[in-house]
């Protein structure tokens, strides 16, 4: 399907979908939305042909942003809920795990900055492939908080 022919909607879905593979450093999944001979054209660059030039050019991108650092998440207990649905409603996904925590007492690995609460680990598995699955109702991605120990 090319651009030209998404919706407004499938195109907010699209755009949000690959921005979230960008966050989740995947530039593989990100080049699997390209055809084999695609070219990928950017401004200040010559164009990119083929999935390997691609796949190293959102390598390179996502390196560069800052944003997306490799790491391992901490040891530790973890609260996970598992969101069924589209991705735009996971801040509900996240509401929901927060009250249903505070109900049972348990505290999550977090502390105070001026900038808000910085959390030791959290994160978000996305375990829906959008190339694979295209309907938004079906995504599933896991919401996972670090619980404080004791």
């Amino acid at each position: 399907m090319s651009l030209a022919t998404f919706s407004p909607q499938e195109l907010q879905r699209f755009t949000r979908a690959f921005e979230d593979l960008f966050y989740a450093a995947d530039p593989a999944s990100m080049t699997s939305y390209y055809t084999e001979d695609a070219q990928l054209m950017a401004d200040g660059i010559q164009p990119i042909q083929g999935h390997a030039a691609i796949t190293g050019f959102w390598h390179a991108a996502v390196t560069a942003s800052g944003r997306v650092q490799p790491g391992v998440l901490p040891e530790g207990r973890y609260a996970v809920l598992r969101h069924t649905g589209p991705y735009d409603v996971l801040v509900a996904s996240n509401a929901a795990l927060l009250q249903w925590a505070q109900e049972k007492g348990i505290e999550f690995d977090t502390w105070d900055t001026p900038r808000g609460s910085a959390w030791r680990s959290r994160a978000e598995h996305y375990l829906t492939d959008p190339s694979q699955e295209p309907d938004p109702a079906k995504f599933e991605t896991d919401v996972a908080f670090l619980i404080r120990e004791a």
